[in-house]
């Protein structure tokens, strides 16, 4: 395996430890037969937890499929895996600045990492302009 589709399996573990997390902390007023109690994420920090989980599940298919596209039309490798790695970075930072209540700092990360899933899908497009 690529280091990249490890970066795309990074992203799945990051978006689900988002939530886990704060399940863990607040174990005991977490409810596992009502797992989508709105009373348990009235907590401002659980809200933010929630709020990084879903985000992280609607950035992962633009991810994985751009990562994929590149993969199969034969972009180059090395680039692939650096920009899957920079995004995996870019989402763990995201989710520590969601968690810490820095909504600027938070979109700009958001744009950053959609900006990097953009360069890996248009690669194969751009191929001949990238160093090998």
């Amino acid at each position: 395996m690529t280091l990249a589709e490890w970066c795309v399996l990074g992203a799945v573990l990051l978006f689900l430890l988002t939530i886990v997390s704060i399940k863990w902390i607040r174990f005991r007023s977490f409810d596992n037969s009502r797992p989508r109690d709105p009373a348990f994420y009235q907590d401002a920090l659980a809200q933010r937890a929630l709020g990084a989980h879903q985000n992280g599940i609607e950035t992962f298919p633009f991810f994985a499929f751009a990562v994929l596209l590149a993969e199969f039309r034969d972009s180059p490798q090395r680039l692939i895996d650096e920009l899957a790695l920079l995004f995996v970075i870019v989402r763990i930072a995201y989710v520590l600045t969601y968690l810490g209540d820095r909504p600027t700092l938070r979109s700009i990360l958001w744009s950053i990492g959609f900006a990097i899933n953009l360069v890996i899908f248009f690669m194969p497009m751009l191929k001949r302009l990238l160093p090998v």
